[in-house]
Order: structure tokens, then C-alpha cells, then sequence
């Protein structure tokens, strides 16, 4: 196989490994809203995120006000919002920055791209379409939302609310 080929096989994700972990372990917590604290082993070992990676993402999405954690025996971590406050976006961003695929569009970081003339260019315009259907999709979407997609998608029922 040659270089052609190999370059071919090869997919580059727009997100990084840290974001797509981090939505994970949202999702998790988000799936278990009701509980009131979840051990980082249990997301880890669930989500298959290494343990360690995984306690770096934490902290990051802690520091961003996502999740809450308790030290000690019984402790762990829980969401410190509501599944229904939490956007797609926002942990995306919290972890990666910007969502533009590329940095002349980008609303957050961008940087010039080096194209000769940015004021007309017709592919940072597209981009710039790419970049605007993205966040509008990333940011109304709820952690609500996707907890219950995926207890749909795995016939989990619903948590039980046991207040009055």
C-alpha cells in the first residue's frame, strides 16, 4: 500500500479525544441525574475512557462548572447543572475551543488562514455555513435530549422521581 492509500485510510475527526471523552462522561452522569454521586471507575470502565484520562477531563469539566465532585469514601462525581442546562456546545467547547472546522470562521480563536483575499473567499464563506449549522445543532442540544436517545436506543427506563 502506498502513501496515496494509506493517507486515504486514514479519518481525522473534528473533535479531539478529550472532547468526545468528555461528552461521554456527561452523558453518563446525565443518564444517571438521579443518583447522587457516580464513581469515576463506574464512567470509566461504562464509557471505556482510561482512568486517567479520564480524571484530567473531570477536573476540565469541574473547573468549567459541569460537575461537582466529592473526596473520600462514597465520593465521586455528579453533574452540578441539570442535564436540561447543558449543551452539546458547551462541554465541546469547555474541552476543544472553537467548533469552526477551520480558524478564519472561528468565532472564539480565529487566525487567519493565509488565503489571498478573506473578504471574498467563497470557501471561507461556506465554512463559515459549516461552522453556523454546527453550533446551531451542538448548541440546542441538551444532555436531556441525549440521555433520553440513548435510554431509548437501550431500553432503559426512566429514573424513577420520588418527590412530591
Amino acid at each position: 500500500m502506498n502513501r496515496e492509500n494509506n493517507r486515504r485510510l486514514y479519518t481525522r475527526t473534528m473533535l479531539s479525544s478529550r472532547a468526545r471523552y468528555a461528552t461521554r462522561a456527561v452523558l453518563d452522569l446525565s443518564m444517571r441525574a438521579d443518583q447522587k454521586i457516580t464513581l469515576i471507575g463506574d464512567i470509566a470502565e461504562r464509557q471505556n475512557i482510561p482512568l486517567k484520562f479520564l480524571q484530567q477531563i473531570l477536573v476540565s469539566l469541574k473547573a468549567a462548572g459541569f460537575v461537582q465532585s466529592r473526596k473520600g469514601p462514597g465520593g465521586g462525581y455528579a453533574l452540578a447543572l441539570a442535564p436540561k442546562d447543558i449543551t452539546l456546545g458547551a462541554v465541546i467547547r469547555a474541552m476543544d475551543g472553537s467548533v469552526a472546522p477551520i480558524s478564519c470562521v472561528s468565532q472564539a480563536a480565529y487566525s487567519e488562514c493565509g488565503c489571498p483575499n478573506p473578504d471574498v473567499c467563497s470557501l471561507r464563506t461556506k465554512f463559515k455555513e459549516v461552522r453556523d449549522s454546527m453550533a446551531e445543532i451542538l448548541d440546542h442540544t441538551t444532555f436531556a435530549e441525549l440521555a433520553e436517545l440513548q435510554r431509548k436506543a437501550d431500553n432503559t427506563p426512566l429514573p424513577i422521581d420520588f418527590a412530591i
